[in-house]
């Protein structure tokens, strides 16, 4: 259910509260995040250009993002995150932990 890679993405955690997890992940080329799920609804904002791919257990699906791109996805969806692409992948995860959030 996972992606065939030996090299791990490298999250840092820049704020965690009763309220957000903010984290930065930086991605080499192939790394990859690992199966998981969030418990919290999140969103995700690009920090450079990338060619993301994200297995959702049966399928592999590529997609190009823009440095400034965002996007959320609701808790509890299991996935692997790659770089698909020959150059670093950098992103800001932003998991809100209150039904009211910020």
């Amino acid at each position: 259910m996972t992606f065939a890679c030996t090299i791990p993405a490298t999250p840092t955690i820049q704020r965690d509260d009763a309220m957000v997890r903010i984290t930065r992940w930086d991605f080499a080329p192939g790394a990859t995040t690992g199966w998981h799920s969030h418990a919290w609804a999140y969103f995700v904002v690009m920090l450079t250009d990338a060619t993301m791919m994200v297995h959702d257990g049966a399928h592999v699906t590529e997609i190009p993002r823009r440095a400034g791109d965002t996007y959320q996805r609701p808790a509890g969806i299991e996935h692997d995150i790659m770089n698909g692409a020959e150059q670093p992948m950098a992103f800001i995860e932003i998991e809100i932990k209150t039904p009211t959030g910020l």
